[in-house]
């Protein structure tokens, strides 16, 4: 019996889940398993390779999972960007970013259940640390300022949406696109997370600034609108400039970008049959 097409309730619990994934691999991460500055164990936990490694490895294990169903977009910004690029229906535009909003406050919120039975101390030293949002100024990594954050956010971004337009486009071999989003993830995140602790996703920078108090809080617009800005760019300038054309999307909006990345190999058209030779006329003669 060959599988259903997914429906939107399908899709809806898969942007759910993959966001899930993200949120609670780099949240994890650096909340667990980056610790500075310890100088009674010496141990610098992750450090930010460590993070930049769990993005890009749950956003690409979580594509893999179910980037057939919806697409694995997984990201606020890379939603828009793609319905901007002609990639997404807009009418499920609301309905992904409403899942991705969910899934990554699910994660974060048992993130923040997990430290509440951590050591003593344990979460109030994080959530006094932001709770690993993103932020500039006294509350960056390095204490970059609002507009090395805003640069940062908006060319990682857009960069990360022409990756996943070029990884999924059809002129380039089928399968490997959750491979490139995940290391161009990696990469991204070791360039921004000392600048701004490597946002460019509204969904996941939302999930942690919910407990990363006041202050993560008062800067999170910051992590919302210059992410999408960067994903608009990326969607609208794709087809200009790589010279490949706009289509409309198909009525049918099965998984856009990242679902070309779970396919394998494209059926191959199959051989029009040749029209079969009409028989030649029968011949008459006349007696003489």
């Amino acid at each position: 019996m060959a599988d259903s097409t997914p429906t939107y309730t399908n899709r809806f619990l898969a942007e759910l889940f993959g966001t899930f994934v993200l949120v609670f691999g780099v949240g994890g991460a650096a909340l667990f398993a980056t610790i500075f500055g310890n100088s009674q164990s010496g141990y610098n936990g992750a450090g930010f390779l460590g993070v930049a490694l769990a993005l890009g490895l749950s956003v690409m294990v979580a594509i893999y999972a179910v980037g057939g169903i919806s697409g694995g977009h997984f990201n606020p910004a890379v939603t828009l960007g793609l319905a901007l690029g002609r990639r997404f229906a807009w009418r499920d535009v609301l309905g992904y970013i409403v899942a991705q909003l969910i899934g990554g406050l699910i994660a974060s919120s048992l993130l923040y259940v997990i430290a509440m039975f951590g050591p003593d101390g344990l979460l109030k030293y994080l959530v006094d640390g932001g709770f690993a949002s993103n932020g500039f100024g006294d509350h960056s990594p390095l204490h970059f300022s609002l507009v090395a954050a805003i640069i940062m956010e908006v060319i990682a971004t857009a960069i990360l949406v022409w990756v996943i337009m070029g990884a999924t486009d059809k002129l380039n071999p089928a399968g490997f696109a959750p491979i490139a989003i995940g290391f161009t993830l990696v990469m991204l995140n070791i360039v921004a997370v000392p600048v701004s602790g490597g946002g460019f996703n509204p969904a996941r920078s939302i999930a942690t600034a919910i407990y990363g108090g006041p202050a993560a809080l008062s800067q999170v617009w910051v992590f919302i609108v210059f992410p999408i800005i960067g994903g608009l760019i990326a969607g609208v300038t794709y087809g200009p400039l790589f010279g490949r054309s706009i289509k409309k999307v198909a009525a049918k909006p099965a998984a856009s970008a990242a679902s070309a990345a779970s396919a394998t190999t494209a059926a191959a058209p199959k051989a029009k049959q040749a029209a079969p030779a009409k028989k030649p006329a029968a011949r008459t003669t006349t007696k003489k």
